[in-house]
């Protein structure tokens, strides 16, 4: 499996932006579906951001619209830009891979980031 290595992260205001890095080991890395998921205290790992390794990008409904996933293949990395960051975005967010295949539910994917926390004050 990809071992996933996470940068970024904080604490940041309401309004403001921040951005998530994860860099994956590997030479195979444009055959992963790259997904960003998040868990709130309290509360399940939900889903954020999945980029298909064939193409496709979905988003949650949550934060359609403020957060945009992108990838770099030479690099290997996924980033999260996250703007407009609202008070309910606080959570740990965990980059993930799924090699050859596509899903929105956390227990799909194999390969995990260790978590960074997100934290939005008002």
């Amino acid at each position: 499996q990809v071992q996933l290595v996470k940068s970024g992260g904080g604490l940041v205001q309401a309004g403001g932006s921040l951005r998530l890095s994860c860099a994956a080991s590997g030479r195979t890395f444009n055959l992963y579906t790259m997904g960003w998921f998040r868990q709130a205290p309290g509360k399940e790992r939900e889903f954020v951001v999945v980029d298909r390794w064939s193409g496709g990008t979905y988003y949650a409904d949550s934060v359609k619209g403020r957060f945009t996933i992108s990838r770099d293949n030479v690099k290997n990395t996924v980033y999260l830009q996250m703007n407009s960051l609202k008070l309910e975005d606080t959570a740990v967010y965990y980059c993930a891979a799924l090699r050859l295949g596509w899903s929105m539910n956390p227990a799909d994917f194999r390969s995990w980031g260790q978590g960074t926390q997100v934290t939005v004050s008002s």
